[in-house]
């Protein structure tokens, strides 16, 4: 997705088709949501508006033969015990759950209510479903990425910080996907010339305490791994990187757009819009357990122009023709 369709897509919902009216007499369908981001967060409207728009386009219309319970994680293990049975308790049709903690709590609280996956990585290890191909039981859905993807990172941030030598990966300790993320990344980072450090990313004070005090080691830079943690605390760690003057590289297109440096991953608006899909099919029938779990079809590279030019860096060609460029 380019910049000036992800800004048309953060400045509304689309509107959907009057063909998508109910007719007299419809049941109205439930479909459940649980997010692992705050409600207030900018990048919730983006993935809640693809969502609903990809449902409008086959024909559901909110408040005429659909209605959403929406739930909000922000990245909190006690929300999501707390919303997963409260979300089962209203009798939806299916859940779209975003996040592996999310899912993984929806199916202590019901084995039985369908639900979608988004944002999720490695399912299979996680035993949130049998198998990508058959997944089997009440989940399917769409992974965020496989871990070789993670290799990347550092590829990138030497790439344009050629003198980096070392770098910090911020990571959530207690989701599954992080120990897979850092050990991708520390699988690869020797080849560059990189040595690799972790830094739990659980609160802000935690996160500046550790940050301030590895960016007093020169040629340092930081590779911000995908979790709801980091999402949630994003501007503060976009903003420490800023005052210790640290090129970072991130997992999101939503952390170069509020002033990171560079970012690599799937383009989530997408797994949003195909997730309506799944959802779509599921109401009509389908069963979840019948529809294999899906990898992205749409990754991004995006850096800010601005923040290079700030931290002193020269964005190389070879970087520069195949991003996205946030002036």
């Amino acid at each position: 997705m380019r910049r000036r369709d992800f800004i048309k897509l953060l400045g509304s919902t689309a509107a959907w088709p009057l063909a998508a009216s109910a007719q007299q007499g419809e049941r109205v369908r439930r479909v459940g949501v649980l997010m692992n981001i705050a409600e207030d967060d900018p990048q919730s409207k983006v993935g809640v508006s693809a969502f609903e728009r990809g449902l409008g386009e086959r024909g559901w219309a909110l408040g005429n033969n659909l209605q959403i319970e929406y739930r909000w994680g922000a990245g909190d293990a006690n929300r999501y015990r707390k919303y997963a049975p409260e979300l089962v308790a209203l009798s939806p049709d299916v859940i779209m759950a975003v996040g592996g903690t999310a899912v993984g709590a929806l199916q202590q609280a019901s084995r039985t209510v369908p639900i979608v996956l988004v944002a999720v990585t490695d399912p299979v290890s996680r035993g949130l479903v049998a198998s990508l191909a058959r997944p089997g039981g009440s989940t399917t859905g769409f992974i965020e990425f496989e871990y070789n993807m993670c290799a990347k990172w550092p590829e990138l941030l030497k790439q344009i910080a050629p003198s980096l030598t070392r770098a910090a990966v911020i990571r959530d300790p207690v989701e599954f996907s992080g120990i897979g993320q850092l050990a991708a990344i520390q699988g690869v980072a020797p080849s560059f010339g990189v040595e690799i450090s972790a830094i739990d990313a659980r609160d802000t004070k935690e996160i500046e305490r550790a940050i301030t005090e590895f960016a007093r080691s020169s040629n340092s830079g930081l590779i911000v791994t995908l979790s709801g943690s980091s999402i949630g605390h994003r501007k503060s760690i976009i903003t420490l990187a800023a005052r210790h003057k640290l090129p970072a590289v991130y997992p999101a297109r939503y952390f170069v757009a509020d002033g990171g440096l560079i970012s690599y991953g799937a383009a989530l608006t997408d797994q949003y819009h195909r997730a309506a899909e799944y959802v779509d099919r599921i109401l009509k029938g389908e069963k979840a357990g019948d529809l294999p779990v899906q990898a992205p079809t749409q990754y991004e590279l995006v850096i800010n122009l601005k923040t290079a030019k700030t931290l002193g860096l020269t964005v190389p060609a070879s970087l520069l023709a195949p991003a996205d460029v946030i002036e």
